[in-house]
């Protein structure tokens, strides 16, 4: 799987990713923008800018114009925006490439910002952050992040706060916009049915413009936890969301393979430890999953589990029992060899698309990381041995970094000290 990279004398970093045969191409923009590079009070405005690109631009004044367009070829398009980065993107049939490129560029570079489209939208994110505060299985992730890193950006929800979204003035979107819409934070990833060096000019003409101040940067996380910690949310309802978490990785540590295979072992797949004692053992649950979510100066190691209210207590125990052992007893050779097939074959169905693979390599370079095609990251988890895993379990599964959040019907906090040790 070939890709190639340019770096524009301005700092632009272009990477196109021919697919052939492929039915589709993909046009996706990424900056090194977001919620950890927000002041406090403006908390938010990485996510309320990804909105407004929407709005209007100078030569499409309105946000139907947009839609319209893109909907008149076919084209799928939208956008995402994280602690570290905000995307652009729009997906169409090969032949309507230069379209989507230049609408793409168009509303990444020359939004209006109209003050009558900001003060509309804001209770457009307003509703969406009431939306998610609707859906426990999702914010109590949020509940996680103030637990992990209390007042500091990465504890923040990246939608910020009814507060801030109301306070926000288009003079605050073109001061972060000069900050951080620069061409040495840009790149630019084309993928599918393309001819590279016809691609990577046609992107060079549509960025010619792109601001090439400098790069403003974000505030260093810092990790502070000598004991467990516990947040818990009261909702009444029918189940209790719950996320134990323990500090990890950042996205540049080598010991990353190995940490793939530890959260696959316990709650990857329908045949992982926890997915099979917690659901398919003790019925006390329909989703239970295992994570490990590394950014550019910190990293933490999570399992999320729905579980049945009157059983919180005996889940949490069990699911402590489950790392605890990984920190025993080595991991067997079939089932290490199980999980490395399991990643692989993981890995190779969610690169078939346009999207996936623009977004694969994407986040690798935001990240500023090595570009590894697929099979150099399959080389790197064929490398792990069992007692790789069993190191990093002991590394990650200690008391003194352990974390839960939950939202149920409970009041307190103390009744989890006990049970939340290992």
């Amino acid at each position: 799987m070939k890709y190639y990279k340019k770096v524009l004398k301005n700092g632009l970093r272009i990477i196109t990713v021919p697919m052939k045969d492929n039915p589709t191409v993909t046009v996706l923009v990424m900056v090194e923008a977001g919620s950890k590079y927000e002041a406090k009070a403006q908390a938010g405005i990485s996510h309320f800018l990804e909105h407004m690109c929407f709005k209007g631009t100078e030569k499409r004044p309105l946000a139907i114009k947009i839609s319209e367009e893109l909907d008149s070829i076919g084209a799928q398009h939208n956008a995402f925006t994280g602690q570290e980065y905000t995307g652009y993107y729009a997906k169409s049939h090969p032949k309507h490439l230069d379209t989507i490129l230049d609408v793409v560029s168009d509303i990444y570079l020359n939004p209006i910002l109209d003050p009558l489209e900001i003060k509309k939208e804001k209770g457009v994110i307003i509703e969406e952050i009431n939306m998610y505060l609707d859906m426990p299985q999702q914010h109590v992730h949020d509940l996680m992040m103030e637990l992990l890193y209390g007042d500091q950006p990465a504890g923040r929800g990246i939608a910020g706060t009814k507060e801030t979204v109301s306070a926000t003035t288009r003079e605050y979107f073109i001061k972060y916009r000069t900050e951080h819409y620069v061409s040495e934070a840009t790149t630019v990833i084309v993928s599918g049915n393309i001819d590279s060096k016809k691609t990577i000019k046609a992107i060079e003409k549509a960025f010619k413009d792109i601001p090439t101040s400098k790069k403003s940067g974000k505030e260093k996380i810092v990790e502070k936890q000598t004991t467990p910690q516990i947040k818990v949310f009261h909702k009444k309802g029918e189940q209790t969301h719950l996320v134990l978490a323990c500090r990890g990785y950042d996205a540049y540590d080598k010991r990353l393979p190995a940490v793939k295979l530890l959260r696959t072992i316990l709650g990857g797949g329908m045949s992982s430890r926890l997915f099979h004692k917690l659901r398919n053992e003790m019925g006390v649950c329909y989703y239970v999953s295992a994570h490990h979510t590394s950014f550019t100066d910190h990293g933490f190691f999570d399992i999320s589990i729905g579980v049945d209210n009157a059983r919180v207590h005996e889940v949490i125990k069990v699911v402590i029992e489950e790392c605890k052992k990984m920190t025993q007893t080595l991991v067997d050779k079939t089932e290490l060899k199980k999980v490395k097939e399991y990643l692989a074959g993981g890995l190779y169905l969610g690169l078939e698309s346009s999207d996936s693979l623009a977004e694969y390599y994407g986040f690798q370079e935001i990240m500023h990381k090595d570009l590894k095609k697929p099979d150099q990251v399959l080389a790197g988890i064929k490398k792990v041995t069992a007692k790789d895993v069993q190191n990093v379990a002991k590394d990650i599964f200690q008391s003194k970094n352990l974390n839960l959040a939950i939202i149920g019907d409970f009041q307190t906090s103390e009744q989890f000290t006990e049970v939340l040790k290992f």
